[in-house]
């Protein structure tokens, strides 16, 4: 080889080396065509971008540096489209079609709200990767999307709809689809029996789909790694040709209806030897747990919750070496669970396995070979029944749950030490004792459940990061100054308080400027005194507010209506007194609950209360309220309708225990509703007052409500003939008013009807027939002049006519004579005393003491005369 030609062949391996070079290099990329760069332009044009996103989509300058867009560096052709989480709304234009080598588009979790998804976007021919989802499309999936032959990863997981899905099957490259939330319900039997779904799917979600069968093709998936079928309704047991999919390494099947043994659905399943997590939580399976779980040796997250699982809890757990979360909660196991089921899992960061009846023993210096981040023990037995000491050996515990374990003693100073991620604990429900140390820790936000214990001494000083506090049902004494006075610089970040039922006394301080986050105040049944704190004002926030049940007085404030987002009021058995304010109406318009039972409020029930559209809960008894009842009660919109009182659910704790509840007396008894039954009551009660005139047929517009007490005033009347309307009332008490005629024809429609009084008003006539209203006693019917069952009074005998019932108060005296003279010995009295008592009348509370005397006087003689008449 002479040395030209080495020369030549050295240039040209240089020259080839050095194009290579160039044209790996970035920065000497090919930019965008022309016609694809107006294309972006036209697209960015029919979007809504509040946040400017796309700012850089201008000028003359190379589209392939603009945010979200991917180049081939070689062609300059625009490949991909990253725009997912930019708020984006509008419309998609059509000119993507000149992207002709758009491989990549992801335009999930924005909001196209109200928009279908373009069907033209089943010609992106190019298209490998396209992701729609949790962007607000809704309407039909467009089946052109199947002319999409290279796609290997669909997500149009959101509200949308199908008519058929048979399009899928030209999907021929899929790898993953996700159309979780989609209504798949028209296609389910399509996909139960169809073999077409692509072979080649690695993950397939359809959760929350309205499916009632496990798709068939399915079976033919033999790559199929992820497996999401839960929030649908299928109900079977697990098919067997579910096992023969040996890739699988997650199976995710909760919320169905799974039915069957345990046992056999998880004995088969140990064929899937990839299996990392398996999920079968809130479905119907029952019997006992098998003894061959420690076959799934890679298992990491196993959740059995909320089924009907039996039995004791297998040693063979202890095996799961690779376990990280096992959540067993909701069955009805039992037995001991010792040492040795924790053994070997020393991967184990949380343990959920509440409602059940185990028993858990430990040795006192047992330390376990996990370090836990969440504990839940609802409802267990501990052994020894104490806080058990290993758990200082977790200091990475966030959650620590353990109420209703029958744990006692006293709190030791280590729990508020011994970790400083500690974000939640719940030990209520339990038999802990003494005095609470001060709670200081170091979380940035913190939950502390530790009511109905028994408790003593003065509240605790808390930290500022702590923002659910629960202290209520214990014994707790002392005044509230110390808790909420100290410390005034410092903004508090508590948001929910209960200390109800204890023994705090003195007034409530006026120191809650620094508490503005407060959301749940609740100091119920308790022996404060004093007004209402001007301070209260500042809680802006405030969404309930419970003072019921101790000595305040005074009226109500005026700075309450600061409070704007109340939506439970209940300031019932205390000595609050002076008109109903206007303000609660205008000012308070979220209202859901109103109690002002039990205390000193006279005068007319103001017309403003009207405008309190979301009231469910409306007790205005034992006061002396005076006048009509209001015209304008169908502006009670919320007693129309149902829709299980969302509002309620607002203040609730990391682990859905929702703090919330309201005190109803209905069926005369006094119930306490909390959780979910509180957003489904709907009650009225102006029992025990001075109201007086008909009852408005406005009240059976109401027709949700399932309560309603207007007993114990001077109603007069019929009763409205359009009651039957009410369909849902379960209680109703009308006794002690003047209502006269026959009882309304139409309340023999009221079926759900179980508790009734219409006792000693002017009623005449026959008992309408219904199989309600027969089967009352009775008492729900004296002191009227009716006749029928289950009366005894037989109505053919009377000849149109009832025999007056005699008085069982007063032993039947002459009707007529004793009333008159019942009413004029009590008016002389009153005109009489009057000269004795007139200077003292000047002072306020004799007033109002002589006020309530002279109503309760004239309520009795009034009883008497509609008795005696």
């Amino acid at each position: 080889m002479n040395m030209g030609s080495t020369v030549v062949r050295f240039l040209s391996i240089a020259t080839l080396f050095t194009i290579s070079l160039l044209l790996c290099n970035a920065n000497l990329s090919a930019p965008c065509k022309q016609n694809e760069r107006q294309a972006l332009l036209k697209f960015k044009h029919d979007l809504e971008d509040p946040f400017n996103q796309l700012s850089s989509w201008a000028g003359e300058g190379d589209c392939c540096n603009w945010t979200g867009v991917v180049c081939n560096n070689l062609t300059g052709h625009v490949r991909e489209f990253h725009l997912a989480e930019m708020s984006f709304s509008g419309k998609i234009n059509p000119s993507l079609l000149n992207l002709t080598h758009l491989s990549y588009l992801d335009l999930s979790i924005n909001n196209f709200q109200g928009m279908q998804i373009p069907s033209f976007l089943g010609s992106l021919k190019s298209l490998r990767y396209l992701n729609l989802s949790d962007s607000m499309f809704v309407g039909l999936i467009p089946h052109q999307l199947g002319n999409l032959t290279s796609l290997q990863v669909l997500d149009l997981s959101g509200d949308l709809e199908v008519e058929s899905l048979e399009w899928i099957s030209g999907l021929s490259q899929l790898q993953h689809l996700d159309m979780s939330g989609a209504n798949l319900s028209k296609a389910s039997d399509w996909l139960r029996v169809t073999n077409t779904l692509p072979s080649l799917v690695e993950s397939f979600h359809m959760s929350a789909c309205g499916l009632y069968h496990i798709p068939g093709g399915i079976a033919n998936m033999t790559n199929l790694k992820f497996l999401n079928l839960r929030y649908n309704s299928i109900s079977s047991t697990i098919p067997k040709w579910l096992y023969r999919l040996r890739h699988l390494q997650s199976l995710i099947l909760s919320y169905n209806y799974f039915h069957g043994e345990i046992s056999s659905s998880l004995g088969n399943l140990t064929s899937l030897c990839k299996l990392t997590t398996l999920h079968m939580s809130r479905n119907n399976l029952n019997g006992q747990l098998t003894d061959k779980l420690d076959h799934f040796e890679k298992l990491r997250h196993l959740d059995l919750s909320y089924n009907s699982i039996s039995g004791p809890l297998p040693p063979s757990f202890g095996n799961l070496s690779c376990l990280e979360t096992l959540s067993i909660s909701g069955n009805i196991l039992t037995g001991v669970v010792s040492q040795l089921h924790f053994t070997n899992l020393r991967r184990l960061v949380e343990f959920y396995a509440s409602g059940n009846s185990l028993t858990l023993e430990t040795t006192p210096h047992w330390l376990p070979p996990f370090q836990l981040t969440d504990l839940v023990l609802n409802d267990w037995h501990l052994e020894p029944s104490e806080l058990p000491m290993w758990l200082q050996s977790q200091t990475q515990l966030r959650v620590l749950s353990m109420p209703n374990t029958r744990i006692s003693g006293t709190i030791p100073t280590w729990l508020w030490n011994f970790s400083s991620q500690l974000e939640y604990i719940d030990l209520s429900e339990n038999k802990l004792y003494g005095e609470v140390p001060h709670i200081f820790l170091n979380s940035q936000s913190s939950e502390i459940l530790m009511g109905s214990n028994q408790f003593n001494g003065s509240l605790p000083l808390v930290s500022s990061t702590v923002w659910t506090l629960d202290l209520s049902n214990s014994s707790f004494s002392g005044t509230l100054f110390h808790f909420f006075c100290n410390n005034k610089s410092e903004p508090k970040a508590l948001s929910i308080l209960h200390l109800g039922n204890n023994l705090l006394s003195g007034k409530i301080p006026d120191c809650f400027r620094n508490w503005k986050n407060l959301e749940t105040l609740n100091l119920e049944s308790n022996n404060l005194i004093g007004n209402i704190p001007r301070s209260l004002g500042y809680l802006l926030s405030l969404k309930s507010l419970h003072l019921r049940n101790n000595h305040l007085h005074g009226e109500l404030p005026p700075y309450l209506k600061k409070c704007t987002y109340l939506t439970i009021l209940d300031l019932s058995y205390n000595k609050f007194l002076g008109k109903i304010p206007m303000w609660i109406g205008s000012s308070l318009s979220h209202l859901r609950v109103l109690s002002l039972r039990s205390n000193q409020f006279h005068g007319h029930i103001p017309y403003k209360l009207c405008d309190l559209t979301s009231l469910q809960i409306l007790d205005l008894a034992h006061n002396n309220l005076s006048g009509r009842m209001p015209r304008c009660l169908y502006n009670f919109t919320a007693m129309t309708r149902f829709d299980f009182g969302s509002a309620f659910y607002n203040n609730v704790s990391s682990d859905g225990y929702i703090i919330e509840n309201a005190n109803v007396v209905t069926k005369g008894r006094e119930v306490k509703y909390g959780r979910l039954l509180l957003g489904m009551v709907i009650s009225l009660d102006l029992s025990d007052n001075i109201i007086s005139g008909e009852i408005p047929k406005e009240l059976t517009s109401l027709i949700y409500l399932q309560s309603v007490n207007l007993s114990y005033n001077l109603l007069s009347g019929r009763i409205p003939p359009k009651i039957g309307d009410m369909r849902w009332l379960e209680s109703l008490d009308l006794s002690m008013n003047q209502l006269c005629g026959q009882i309304a024809p139409s309340m023999s429609r009221l079926t759900f009807l179980s508790a009734l009084n219409l006792s000693y008003n002017n009623l005449t006539g026959e008992i309408p027939k219904s199989t309600q209203l027969q089967s009352f006693d009775q008492s729900s019917f004296i002191g009227n002049k009716l006749c029928g069952p289950p009366l005894e009074v037989n109505c053919s005998n009377t000849n149109g006519t009832v025999p007056p019932v005699a008085d069982q108060k007063h032993g039947g005296s002459d009707l007529l004579e004793d009333g008159w003279f019942y009413l004029s010995l009590g008016l002389g009295f009153l005109f009489g005393f009057w000269s004795v008592l007139g200077s003292l009348l000047l002072n306020l509370p004799w007033s109002i003491v002589f006020s309530r005397f002279q109503n309760s006087i004239v309520k009795k003689l009034c009883g008497v005369i509609v008795e005696h008449f």
